[in-house]
């Protein structure tokens, strides 16, 4: 049959991605998974009875297409509580359909032909296909060493004319280190005297360990006037399937931001809305969560400890790399494939998100599981 139509893709370069790949690799073999980010164990009882509640109370028709008053006041307190920054809930404020909805909509709002967007390597894998779909252009700076630092006089000098926008990710996936306080000033610096705008994705920022504290922008001033910040509920409460989020952001960014919203979902699942509203009244939900998971990032380490892995100790997400240096010298793709096909546990290569997929010999496993999950994996991991 003669083609008709010859599509010339805006992606032509994008396959899929590594998550799906390893994923369906996983279930294939049977694997033990710790590739994806997700948790392996349910949602709080009484989250999904609010859930419950608010389908049986009639909310199952289109929300606002901004979220519901009740939440946006709600993150609003919460985000005051936090970081002492107050966003109005009226302007400032749009629930989206999972972070991930929320960066694209920023991308999108602002990012045209020919600007550049500074991306972090390693890098979570749907800012660049973003930037390029809008017609922008990345411009990659690597992380350096093995904490994976910033290097802002890199950053200084990558600055052009045509910067657009900046993408930071803090607590970061897939390195699991943070940005602290001095990072924040630095990136203040950076900024200062320029019309950039900053993007920060912090799914993770109540995933942080050892009693550091989740530097947001939201709490500098000279950074929050200028940025947009992508949360998750799915993240941290446990539900990724529910693809509830939020962005924040000065209003003038945030009504262009709206605009992409309405036309891109218009709005969010409406009951779920009103189950977190009614979930976030008590704190202890997410001030709790660093707790909860350093207890498992703790059970993970201690368990492949006598094994021959590397490790530093993850600092915040729900992902910890392990350096197979004193093992192999495959390619860390290779190496994450033979891991499920011969011993039944998938991992993340993290050579994929590098420039030039860098390979730095560590692959990315999370600890989101059950105890008895985890077990399971440090068994196997211990064999190598």
């Amino acid at each position: 049959m003669q083609q008709l139509i010859k599509i010339s893709s805006k992606l032509p370069s994008v396959t899929p991605s590594i998550f799906s790949i390893m994923s369906q690799l996983a279930k294939k073999h049977n694997a033990i998974d710790l590739s994806q980010g997700f948790p392996n164990f349910e949602s709080d009882t009484r989250l999904k009875e609010m859930a419950i509640k608010a389908i049986e109370n009639g909310f199952n028709q289109y929300a606002p297409m901004e979220g519901i008053l009740p939440l946006r006041m709600r993150i609003a307190e919460k985000i005051a509580a936090l970081y002492d920054k107050f966003y109005d809930f009226d302007t400032e404020i749009t629930v989206t359909n999972g972070a991930t909805e929320a960066i694209y909509s920023a991308i999108t709002a602002f990012v045209k032909k020919d600007d550049e967007v500074i991306v972090f390597k390693p890098a979570y894998d749907t800012y660049e296909p973003t930037i390029k779909l809008n017609g922008g252009k990345p411009v990659q700076i690597q992380l350096k060493g093995e904490d994976y630092r910033v290097d802002w006089s890199e950053v200084a000098s990558a600055i052009t004319s045509q910067t657009k926008m900046i993408i930071i990710n803090t607590p970061h996936n897939p390195s699991g280190t943070i940005l602290d306080k001095y990072d924040m000033q630095q990136l203040e610096k950076t900024l200062r005297c320029t019309k950039i705008i900053l993007l920060s994705d912090e799914v993770y920022e109540h995933i942080i360990f050892d009693d550091k504290p989740h530097e947001s922008v939201s709490s500098f001033p000279a950074l929050a006037e200028r940025a947009i910040v992508c949360a998750s509920f799915g993240k941290t409460f446990h539900n990724t399937g529910w693809k509830t989020g939020y962005c924040v952001a000065p209003k003038e960014l945030m009504q262009e931001i709206r605009k992409v919203h309405q036309y891109c979902v218009f709005c969010i699942n409406h009951p779920l809305q009103y189950a977190f509203t009614e979930y976030l009244k008590n704190p202890e939900h997410y001030r709790n969560l660093g707790n909860f998971y350093q207890q498992k990032r703790d059970l993970f380490l201690d368990l492949i400890q006598n094994s021959k892995f590397t490790f530093t100790p993850s600092k915040g997400t729900y992902f910890q790399l392990l350096g197979f240096e004193n093992i192999t010298d495959e390619r860390d793709t290779v190496f994450a494939e033979r891991l499920v096909k011969e011993f039944n546990i998938a991992s993340i290569p993290v050579s994929v998100f590098n420039i030039a997929e860098k390979d730095q010999k560590e692959l990315r496993f999370c600890f989101a599981k059950t105890d008895e999950t985890l077990e399971k994996a440090a068994k196997i991991l211990c064999s190598l």
